[in-house]
């Protein structure tokens, strides 16, 4: 590659590497989008709870659409992912807690699981089963949350992303996800990884808008065209070129894939932004829990030998209190 080339592209500086958002845009086919590659954050989330390996995948797929999706927030607060079903994983929660922060979790009928599996059933779809999937902006206090649900129809989290988009942002959207399982060398333990791309036609804005990006951050922007330009045709049809290999591959940074992907048409590439596996949980904030929410007949029966046991589903840290504190200091 020659110098200006590499200019061009964003590679004259080090390229993203793991755990990492990188937002781009393709100017000459009036698309912008961000490439996430998760290495170690994804890994630390889905072997915390050893969670089977059908059950892994699909979390895997939810934390990489939320990171694509959260990263475009401007402002400090909370992305929420999260579907409700009534399959073997009833439950998929992923908070991104801006501008870089990542937990996930998931909750499944063991039992209902293997039967799945012993019936060959562990697509997406079949694991989540019906329900829905809620998509959540919390500014923080004093300000309105602002949701958008969808019904979970399709064969993956890929497809519902993209009815998602349509019915509630109507902005073209195109989404890939990839989950997969890498043996890094000297380690015989297998580690999870993931890889995604999230690109939208936006005409209306101009690709001078996208200099800010990693995103607008507008959830109620109607203006989008929907008819289909060519420009939107073939970024789609290129992204469609995309294997889950690729999208995973420790060696292929998510700069060289962009590149791979789009060198003809052109990429302009923006700069990283650092994504780490985070749990928001704290000593104080359940605290203020337990005395706000609970009176003090509900905090006795929840003591088990003169001690309260809470423990985060996130990220399985045990926090204990003693259940008569709260009448001193509240």
């Amino acid at each position: 590659m020659t110098d200006n080339l590499m200019s061009a592209l964003g590679l004259d500086r080090p390229e993203s590497g793991d755990d990492a958002v990188v937002p781009f845009t393709l100017d000459k086919l009036d698309t912008r989008g961000r490439t996430v590659r998760l290495g170690d954050a994804l890994d630390t989330i889905l072997n915390r709870h050893n969670y089977p390996a059908p059950v892994a995948r699909l979390l895997g797929e939810a934390v990489v659409l939320a990171a694509l999706i959260g990263s475009s927030l401007k402002f400090e607060g909370r992305f929420i992912l999260q579907t409700q079903t009534d399959g073997p994983v009833s439950l998929l929660v992923v908070d991104f807690d801006a501008p870089d922060g990542l937990r996930g979790y998931a909750r499944f009928d063991q039992d209902a699981l293997v039967k799945a599996a012993e019936e060959g059933r562990t697509r997406p779809a079949d694991l989540l089963g019906n329900g829905h999937l809620a998509m959540t902006i919390d500014q923080g206090p004093n300000t309105e949350r602002y949701q958008g649900i969808v019904a979970l129809e399709g064969n993956s989290l890929e497809q519902v992303a993209h009815t998602y988009f349509m019915q509630s942002e109507q902005i073209p959207t195109q989404v890939r996800l990839a989950v997969a399982e890498f043996t890094k060398k000297g380690d015989h333990r297998p580690h999870w990884r993931a890889g995604g791309v999230l690109i939208q036609h936006l005409p209306e804005h101009g690709m001078s808008h996208t200099q800010d990006l990693p995103g607008d951050g507008n959830f109620d922007n109607h203006d989008a065209d929907a008819n289909a330009p060519d420009g939107w045709n073939e970024a789609k049809a290129l992204m469609a070129t995309l294997d889950d290999l690729e999208l995973a591959d420790p060696d292929l940074s998510a700069e060289r894939l962009l590149f791979r992907l789009y060198h003809e048409t052109g990429v302009r590439v923006f700069t990283p932004l650092p994504v780490v596996e985070r749990c928001t949980c704290s000593a104080d904030k359940i605290e203020d829990m337990l005395a706000t929410s609970f009176t003090p007949e509900d905090r006795e029966e929840m003591a088990v030998d003169g001690e309260i046991e809470v423990v985060c589903e996130f990220c399985s840290t045990a926090y204990h209190f003693n259940p008569h504190q709260f009448d001193v200091n509240h």
